[in-house]
C-alpha cells in the first residue's frame, strides 16, 4: 500500500501510548478474568436516567439530522451563562464552540493556537493524549517538568524559560490536574498568565474537572487581567455530568478565535447530534445540585483513601485538592511506576495508570482512578498498600 503520512504514524512518539496495562486488564477482563479497574476516569455511576430520557425525547421528536456546526443557539447560551456565572468575564454564544468532547476541543485549540512546526508547552505530568493530539495539529509538544516536592505545580520561571528557548506559540495547563489533582493556586496562575502576556502566548485550558473541586477554589485564567483574549478553555459533559459516551464538550474563547473553529468543525467533526445537545442543555439546566451529586462519590472515596493511607508508610499521596484520582508515590519499592503497575495487576488483578503514562515527571508514580464502589474501593486500595509494602520490605 502507499506510505502512511508521518502525520498519523508518529501521533506517539516513541510508538508507546502509555496504556499498556489497560489494554492488558481489558485483555483479562475479556477472557473472563475479574479485574478492579481502577485505571480511567469512567464513573462508575452512569449518566443520570433524566438526561437520558431527555436524550431519547430529543431523538424520537425528530432532532435526528444534521444540527448547527458551531452548536445549536440554546446550548450555545447556556454554556456562556454557565462560564460568566462561574467567572465573572463577559460571555456569549460567539465565544462558545460546542464539540464532539473535551477531546475535540483540544484539537481545535491547537490548530488554531499553532501553525505546523510550532512548540506548543504542556506541562508535565500531562493527561496521556496531550502529546499525541498536539502532533496531530502537526505541532510539536515540548513537555515541562514540575516537581513532586513542589506537588507538581508549574514554575512559571521554567516555563518562560521553555517559551524563549523554543519560540513556543502555546501553553497548555490543566487544573485540576489529571493525574495529580493539583489546583493551581492563585499565585501560580498569574505567574503564568504573565508568561503568557510577555511571550505573547496562547494559553489553552483544560478545566473539564472544574466541579470536583475537594480543597481551594477553581480559577479560570480566561478571568485574569488581559488573558480573555489569549485564553482558549476546554469545557466537557463527560465529567460534570458522567456523560463520558455522549461526546459533548465546547471551547470557549474570543470571538475572533471562535470564528475560523467554526469552519475548522465544518470541514471535520460536523458538529454534534442535536439530540445530544438537547441533552446537554436539560443536564445543564438541572443546575449545580445535578453536579455535586455526580462529585460526590469521588469526595467520598477520597476521605476514605486519606484514612486508609494514613496507616501506613509506604506509599506517598501528593496533596490531591480535586479530580477523581489518588496520585500515589511507589518508589519506596524500589520499583518505577510502571513496573508497579504491571505487577500490582498480574498479582491481584487489580489494574492502576503508570505514573510513565503521563510524563518524565511522573516516574514512579502510579494514578489511581476513584470510580468504583466505596466498598470494592477500599479493599483494593488496602490490597495496593499491603502489596507496595511486601515489595518496600523486599527491596
Amino acid at each position: 500500500m502507499p506510505p502512511l503520512s508521518t502525520r498519523i504514524t508518529t501521533l506517539n512518539g516513541d510508538g508507546d501510548d502509555g496504556w499498556g496495562v489497560f489494554y492488558k486488564a481489558r485483555r483479562l477482563i475479556a477472557s473472563g478474568v475479574e479485574v478492579t479497574e481502577l485505571t480511567i476516569g469512567e464513573h462508575d455511576e452512569r449518566t443520570d436516567p433524566a438526561i437520558l430520557d431527555a436524550l431519547h425525547a430529543a431523538a424520537a421528536g425528530g432532532h435526528t439530522g444534521y444540527a448547527m456546526v458551531p452548536g445549536i443557539a440554546a446550548l450555545r447560551d447556556r454554556v456562556a451563562a454557565r462560564i460568566a456565572e462561574r467567572t465573572g468575564v463577559a460571555t456569549s454564544r460567539d465565544n462558545i464552540l460546542v464539540t464532539p468532547g473535551g477531546q475535540a476541543a483540544l484539537f481545535a485549540a491547537h490548530m488554531a493556537a499553532c501553525d505546523p512546526g510550532d512548540t506548543a508547552l504542556m506541562i508535565d505530568p500531562y493527561y496521556a493524549t496531550y502529546p499525541g493530539t498536539i502532533r496531530a495539529a502537526s505541532a510539536r509538544p515540548h513537555a515541562v517538568p514540575t516537581e513532586a516536592a513542589a506537588s507538581f505545580l508549574p514554575d512559571p520561571a521554567r516555563i518562560a524559560r521553555a517559551a524563549r528557548e523554543t519560540g513556543a506559540h502555546s501553553l497548555l495547563i490543566n487544573s485540576p490536574n489529571n493525574p495529580t489533582g493539583a489546583i493551581y493556586p492563585r499565585a501560580t496562575l498569574d505567574g503564568l498568565a504573565g508568561v503568557c502576556r510577555e511571550r505573547d502566548l496562547w494559553l489553552i485550558s483544560d478545566e473539564v474537572y472544574d466541579t470536583q473541586i475537594w480543597e481551594g477554589e477553581h480559577l479560570s485564567p480566561r478571568a485574569l487581567p488581559g488573558m480573555a483574549a489569549r485564553t482558549l478553555v476546554v469545557g466537557s459533559m463527560s465529567k460534570s455530568h458522567a456523560m463520558t459516551g455522549s461526546r459533548i464538550g465546547w471551547l470557549a474563547g474570543p470571538p475572533e478565535a471562535i470564528g475560523p473553529l467554526i469552519d475548522l468543525a465544518t470541514n471535520t467533526t460536523y458538529g454534534v447530534p442535536g439530540y445530544i445537545q438537547d441533552a446537554a442543555l436539560f443536564a445543564l439546566d438541572s443546575g449545580p445540585e445535578a453536579e455535586a451529586r455526580v462529585a460526590a462519590p469521588f469526595r467520598r472515596r477520597r476521605d476514605i483513601a486519606r484514612r486508609i493511607l494514613s496507616g501506613q508508610d509506604t506509599l506517598g499521596l501528593i496533596p490531591s485538592g480535586g479530580a477523581m484520582y489518588l496520585f500515589l508515590d511507589v518508589r519506596a519499592t524500589g520499583m518505577s511506576g510502571d513496573a508497579f503497575a504491571h505487577a500490582l495487576l498480574d498479582a491481584h488483578r487489580i489494574a492502576v495508570m503508570p505514573g510513565e503514562s503521563f510524563g518524565r515527571s511522573a516516574a514512579g508514580f502510579v494514578r489511581v482512578a476513584m470510580t468504583v464502589p466505596d466498598d470494592t474501593f477500599a479493599a483494593a486500595l488496602s490490597t495496593l498498600c499491603t502489596f507496595a509494602k511486601g515489595h518496600a520490605n523486599a527491596a
